[in-house]
């Protein structure tokens, strides 16, 4: 399979260095099957830091997914909420995962889930909301293991 990480720079030996742990499923090298997810994130980079827009581009093996320990969440549901709460507020979750696949909390999706952290929306309220926007994807490796199947093709500058 085809995954995209946005940057300012060519990531052609990702690693967890430049990680930060209060992102949606906490630690770890964040990619999404989406291009223009990719792209949309290279652009807030590269305003942050006056870089490049890059889309960097990697070959994995899905099939080799089974040799992990992977949670993934279908949807945003109440157990994914959970979850990316926990990150986001750097109350680590439970679980030695190597691989975390889900729907992404972009921008828009953010702005939702700071209401509900503030306790202005309750769970079922935050959810109604998040199923009418559109949520894509994202695989955050979560350790150098996993990491060496990740393979880079190149990195596009937009």
């Amino acid at each position: 399979m085809r995954l995209y990480h946005g940057s300012n720079m060519i990531v052609d030996k990702p690693n967890l260095r430049f990680s930060r742990k209060e992102l949606d499923f906490g630690i770890g090298f964040y990619t999404t099957t989406n291009y223009e997810q990719a792209a949309m994130f290279s652009e807030k980079i590269a305003a942050r830091s006056n870089g490049d827009k890059i889309v960097n581009i990697y070959e994995f093996d899905g099939d080799i997914l089974p040799k992990f320990n992977v949670l993934e969440f279908l949807e945003a549901d109440m157990e994914w909420l959970d979850f990316v709460s926990a990150n986001r507020n750097s109350s680590q979750p439970p679980g030695d995962y190597d691989i975390i696949i889900g729907p992404v909390a972009n921008d828009d999706v953010f702005r939702t889930l700071l209401l509900y952290f503030a306790d202005e929306l309750n769970a079922e309220d935050t959810l109604s909301r998040l199923k009418i926007k559109k949520l894509f994807n994202q695989y955050v490796f979560k350790n150098d293991t996993v990491l060496k199947h990740l393979i880079f093709v190149k990195g596009e500058f937009l």
